[in-house]
């Protein structure tokens, strides 16, 4: 028998690992959804702010109250109605009483509640007190009228209401955010009249579009003074879809040469901006910037002064570059997902909001006129039992004096109800005086004129509608106020250039055979006369402007970019290039140029294969390089030469087997990347065996004499010289006079000949 009991009764359920995780995971994802993460579009709360509400109206801590110590309240709230942290609880209580968080606080707060710069530095919940807000009776005014629907708190002893009878949109009026699974909120606040007027114009003319709508709400309010800088083709399309993004500026003025900031985007700090002017003050980037210092107070919550290097300072240039690197502006996302009055999460635009909000405050405004309604028609049920009593009053005493149980008896005689009965019953001798029958005959006529008004109503949608709007246009008139941020059109936020703060100065970049790189001042150097490391010596270098970008080549063919203004000085050893950029393993550094972005280089190989390149498609941002000159297997990387005129100067070269070629540079192509023309043949199976291969090669003026050097000696070639080896492109060339066959370097003289 006791075996069959325990066969039948088996506490232990099993099933898949896999779906109790998922089923676990769908609820508690429900659960953040729904009581947790998004507003209600009836009040606009999240559950905890509507316990905070709920339970310090409890405690009659209402706006006329006096102050109670904040602990007091989030002891209550988590107590009785909301079982989790209390500093998440307080802290959301502090939102709700910051005046620069809350368009229109809820919670009156008194003592350290944050500030500006920190709203999260408020003092603790046992030493701070606070009382409800005027504003908040918004909310809770109707609670007692049978407009609210109670639900249980989490352990069941007591109730609570599932949402508050808000008499505004508050949802739109405060806004929110929050992040739940899967999905988030970022609701703005807005103008309390804007909105009011918005629900009048949809209670007039239901199929009033977005558009239409747009013209009462112009765009979200926050609870500061800067600038909305959207523009109003993108607000409108924001509240079309229900998502979208607003941009804030911060307002300034001029004040004696100075910059005055004195208002600020939503949630922005004053001691970060002043933070992030003061790193670019010091990594030089604002050298028109002399001081900042904040000034504000209590006269002044903001005030924030920039002054200027001199008045020659274009302010609203700097104001533009401020505005596009600090929070000085800021991007908000706008997602307006909330709970439906079906009770389920969905963005919405804000006809569908306003629509469902005034279908919740219809249905609110039914209920508490109905609630009304059977309170009236209660007592006047009472008062017309009274009349009776009082008619026959002498009858009614006969029957209480002389019956054991005169309740029935009354009831029989007069036709009363049990209700009606037991009110008389009631009846205090001093209410028998002639003047109380006057008064009780004047509250049933005034019960009766209302009874009639609010079945009318009740009857009636127009009456109805009226009444709403009534209360809308009554409330909008009483806890109303102007806008505070202001709707501008601006020019876009930029970023001042780099490179127009560096002062243009001439330099000279020098790179040395083992990769490390340096500037000098000026174009006279020497850079072959300087410094360099053990073992370590000059290869080439450039000449341009400091607010230039050198280009330098390695043997794979890429090309890397590196600002010429923070390179280190000649009169140090330079750094090494890999500090800079990530060239591939194996690779070195061959050559450097340097120049505006139309200026042309000559590149090419020792297999005699070569192009002419602009600088600007040299430029690279990125550290690992970009690959422009294609390298033949088993050739080398030839020092870059510069091309000043294509049209008249010549190309020279000069192989292994002392043979020297010029021809005309142009008939080289332009190209942005590739391998090149050929510019000097060299037979295929020297080139292979590399027994033969170009060793150098230069681009030389027509005026200009030619440099050729081999071992100790040097070669002048003046112009005069140059039809000897002048040739078709892709030729030999001729060869040289003997002791020069072994060139090591070719170059064109720097200075001009005289011509003879």
């Amino acid at each position: 028998m006791n075996e069959t009991m325990n066969l039948e009764f088996n506490p232990v359920q099993e099933q898949p690992i896999s779906e109790f995780t998922e089923r676990a995971y769908l609820d508690y994802s429900m659960y953040v959804i729904l009581d947790r993460a998004l507003p209600n579009i009836g009040d606009g709360l999240k559950p905890v702010q509507r316990r905070i509400i709920y339970a310090m109206s409890e405690l009659g801590l209402k706006a006329a109250a006096k102050y109670k110590k904040s602990a007091r309240t989030v002891g209550d709230v988590i107590g009785k109605f909301h079982p989790h942290g209390d500093s998440a609880c307080y802290e959301a209580m502090v939102i709700m009483a910051q005046t620069f968080s809350y368009r229109y606080p809820l919670v009156d707060g008194q003592g350290n509640w944050g500030s500006i710069d920190d709203p999260k530095s408020f003092a603790a919940m046992r030493y701070t007190e606070s009382r409800l807000t005027h504003y908040a009776d918004l909310l809770l005014s109707e609670l007692a009228h049978g407009t609210a629907d109670w639900v249980p708190n989490f352990d069941g002893t007591m109730d609570e209401p599932k949402v508050l009878p808000a008499r505004l949109p508050n949802v739109l009026l405060n806004g929110t955010t929050g992040i739940a699974v899967g999905m988030a909120t970022d609701i703005p606040p807005h103008n309390l009249r804007e909105v009011a007027t918005a629900c009048i114009h949809l209670l007039d003319v239901p199929k009033a579009t977005v558009e239409d709508l747009c013209e009462h709400i112009q765009a979200p309010d926050y609870p500061t003074e800067a600038e909305i800088i959207t523009p109003r083709d993108e607000i409108i399309e924001m509240y079309r879809s229900g998502n979208g993004s607003l941009k804030m500026r911060a307002t300034w003025k001029r004040e004696d040469g100075n910059i005055v900031i004195d208002a600020l985007p939503h949630q922005s700090s004053g001691s970060r901006i002043l933070e992030q002017i003061a790193a670019q003050m010091q990594a030089k980037k604002l050298p028109m910037l002399d001081d900042l210092r904040d000034e504000s107070d209590h006269e002044n919550p903001i005030r924030l002064i920039l002054v200027p290097r001199s008045n020659r300072v274009d302010l609203d240039e700097l104001m533009l570059h401020l505005f596009a690197t600090t929070d000085l502006e800021r991007n908000y996302r706008i997602n307006l997902n909330m709970i439906g009055i079906d009770g389920k999460p969905r963005v919405k635009d804000l006809r569908t909001i306003l629509s469902e909000w005034l279908q919740y405050r219809t249905q609110t405004v039914r209920r508490r006129l109905q609630h009304r309604l059977d309170k009236v028609l209660a007592r006047i049920h009472v008062l017309e039992g009274l009349l009776v009593a009082y008619l026959n009053i002498d009858e009614v005493i006969r029957i209480i004096r002389e019956e054991e149980s005169p309740k029935p008896v009354l009831m029989q005689q007069f036709k009363l109800t049990d209700i009606q009965a037991e009110a008389i019953l009631e009846l205090k001798l001093r209410h028998l005086a002639r003047l109380e029958e006057v008064r009780l005959k004047g509250e049933l006529d005034e019960l009766s004129e209302e009874r009639d008004d609010i079945e009318k109503t009740l009857g009636s949608k127009q009456r109805l509608k009226t009444l709403i709007k009534k209360e809308i246009m009554a409330d909008a008139e009483e806890y109303g106020d102007e806008r505070r941020s202001r709707i501008v059109e601006r020019d876009e936020s930029r970023a001042i250039d780099e490179k127009s703060l560096i002062p243009t100065e001439a330099v000279t970049v020098i790179l040395s055979d083992k990769g490390w790189i340096r500037a000098a001042k000026g174009h006279d150097i020497d850079p072959e006369s300087l410094n360099y490391r053990s073992g370590d010596s000059y290869k080439q270098s450039a000449t341009g402007r400091s607010n230039q970008s050198v280009v330098l080549l390695d043997s794979t063919g890429r090309c890397y970019s590196i600002p010429v203004h923070n390179m280190p000085s000649a009169r140090s050893l330079g750094e090494p290039v890999t500090s800079r950029v990530t060239p591939p393993d194996g690779s070195t550094f061959e050559g450097v140029m340097l120049g505006d972005g139309d200026i042309r280089f000559l590149l090419g190989t020792d297999a005699g294969y070569g192009f002419i390149v602009r600088t600007a498609d040299l430029q690279s941002k990125n550290k690992n390089g970009k690959l422009i000159l294609n390298v033949p297997k088993g050739a080398r990387v030839l020092k870059p030469c510069r091309v000043d005129d294509p049209q008249t100067q010549l190309l020279a070269s000069v192989s292994t087997s002392g043979r020297l070629l010029l021809f005309p540079v142009n008939e080289l192509p332009e190209l942005a990347r590739g391998k090149g023309q050929k510019f000097m043949q060299i037979p295929a199976a020297k080139l292979k065996a590399r027994e033969e291969y170009v060793q150098a090669f230069c681009v030389v003026s027509p005026d200009q004499n030619l440099i050729i050097k081999s071992g100790q000696r040097v070669l002048t070639l003046k112009p005069k010289d140059y039809a000897h080896y002048r040739g078709e492109r892709a030729r030999r060339g001729n060869v040289l006079p003997r002791g020069f066959r072994n060139v090591i370097d070719i170059a064109a003289e720097v200075k001009t000949p005289d011509k003879e």
